[in-house]
């Protein structure tokens, strides 16, 4: 297949990406967050064929924040999709090695940037090599860049004053994507130094519990999973430990319906920083 192709679903299989792998507009992109501290795609061992490295942490991050995975200015996030080939008319399919991990953040932050021809790879990577479809060592990106331009949504982010308002006045369902150990405070945060505890007035729905080994469950599974915490109208906002996770319940929540839902940038690791009780 060679034809443009616009994409109507937030998530895609694999047996589509294979089938449409060749389509002329279409870009992958490998969004995994590296196990080791890195600033390249060699930290990738193997991708995708013609996958290029989104680099979430050092490219698409503001990294002089305080705190991990701060959203990038819009004219830093149009350049660096810009040096990766993006373009206005580009079809971007996303997956992690992890299956749906860092993905989704990927596809949150260009639909936070008015991009929405953006899917995730349902199971990533895993699924991929599991159907047995080709991977190749990966490379850099050579190729021209691109002309893509981003407009900023805000109402797809939260920031801290807008949760602390939220939790105060009860204006949003606030829901946390940490395991239940981590947000019943039975489990220590992985990051050093920060305190146990959870946005107050927050719900729990572990973002695994959307998954089935690393693979988004059935739309009426989500649909189940969303049912006892909000209903389709509500206000949602989404947290997790840095912002990462959360777009995961993002994505579950948008196949499910949900239409008024946003990511708390900073989550856990700013609240539980900037609030000490």
């Amino acid at each position: 297949m060679s034809d443009s192709i616009s994409l109507s679903s937030p998530i895609v299989s694999v047996e589509w990406l294979h089938k449409n792998l060749n389509a002329k507009n279409l870009i992958v992109l490998n969004g995994t967050i590296p196990k080791v501290t890195g600033d390249d795609w060699t930290n990738v061992q193997k991708q995708i064929t013609g996958a290029r490295y989104f680099d979430i942490k050092n490219k698409f991050s503001d990294t002089s924040a305080e705190f991990p995975s701060t959203i990038p200015t819009p004219k830093q996030f149009q350049t660096e999709a810009r040096a990766l080939g993006i373009n206005n008319d580009s079809a971007i399919v996303v997956y992690d090695e992890k299956g749906i991990y860092s993905s989704a953040r990927v596809w949150w932050l260009f639909k936070v940037f008015g991009y929405n021809n953006v899917a995730v790879l349902n199971g990533g990577l895993p699924s991929w090599e599991k159907a047995g479809y080709k991977t190749e060592l990966p490379s850099s990106f050579k190729g021209k860049p691109g002309n893509f331009t981003g407009i900023y949504n805000p109402e797809f982010m939260k920031f801290f004053n807008d949760v602390k308002s939220a939790a105060k006045h009860n204006t949003h369902t606030i829901i946390d994507a940490r395991s239940a150990s981590r947000y019943n405070c039975k489990e220590p945060e992985p990051r050093a130094g920060l305190r146990m505890g959870a946005i107050p007035n927050s719900l729990n729905l572990p973002f695994e519990d959307l998954l089935e080994n690393g693979v988004l469950k059935p739309k009426v599974d989500l649909e189940k999973a969303f049912y006892m915490l909000a209903d389709k109208n509500d206000d949602i906002i989404f947290s997790c430990g840095s912002g990462i996770t959360a777009c995961v319940l993002a994505l579950g929540a948008e196949i499910a319906g949900y239409k008024n839902i946003s990511v708390y940038d900073g989550s856990w690791t700013e609240w539980g920083s900037l609030v000490k009780d």
